[in-house]
């Protein structure tokens, strides 16, 4: 049996200094919606929901479908109502965040249901088990380039995005901040995080 590892589409290629334009197709993801400081138990909360029904899905489709494949790194989307608040003041209390983890097309609502059943019958479900939903993410033209350092020293990075490249690519933004964690926080030095920053775009009309 073949393992699939997501990994290598080439919308998850980056490399630190570069920003590249990249066409990212429609990718299917488990999601929770929250607010507020990603350092709170809210957005902890998710994250512990969601990689249980990934590994819960991950075995499923193994076992009934002969398909096995790598479960794949946290993902967030991030904006803000004022997104100064986000990409120069910091203030993470005004954020609004969607933590995800993308998921094979072949994942069903029927597969969902069962993982997450599955899940709560386990001692000390996580919380936020019953807000998972499963959902088409369609982002299209973006740029993206790769961070390595702390989550709070993207903002260098974040400006010559928002501010150079892409003005000066004829490009506007459009939709959210992505975010991709390539490195597990709990394990790596926050100088040595790897971070995929992204940004859906369009041409102007």
């Amino acid at each position: 049996m073949v393992k699939v590892d997501f990994k290598s589409l080439d919308s998850y290629r980056a490399k630190q200094g570069e920003f590249r334009i990249v066409d990212v197709p429609p990718l299917t993801y488990l999601m929770i919606d929250g607010h507020g400081d990603p350092n709170t138990a809210e957005y902890r909360g998710a994250i512990e929901a969601l990689f249980p029904v990934a590994y819960a899905l991950k075995f499923a489709s193994k076992t009934s479908l002969g398909k096995d494949y790598v479960v794949m790194p946290l993902e967030a989307l991030w904006w803000a109502q004022d997104m100064q608040s986000f990409t120069t003041e910091r203030d993470k209390s005004r954020w609004d965040w969607t933590a995800m983890i993308l998921v094979p097309e072949w994942t069903t609502q029927s597969a969902l249901h069962t993982a997450v059943v599955s899940v709560g019958e386990k001692k000390d479900p996580p919380a936020g088990l019953h807000r998972i939903r499963l959902e088409r993410l369609e982002e299209g033209l973006c740029v993206q380039t790769l961070h390595i350092g702390s989550y709070d020293d993207e903002t260098e990075t974040l400006a010559r995005l928002h501010d150079e490249f892409i003005p000066g690519a004829n490009l506007r933004m459009t939709g959210k901040h992505h975010e991709i964690y390539l490195s597990d926080s709990r394990r790596v030095a926050p100088a040595k995080l790897r971070t995929i920053l992204r940004q859906p775009v369009t041409t102007p009309a």
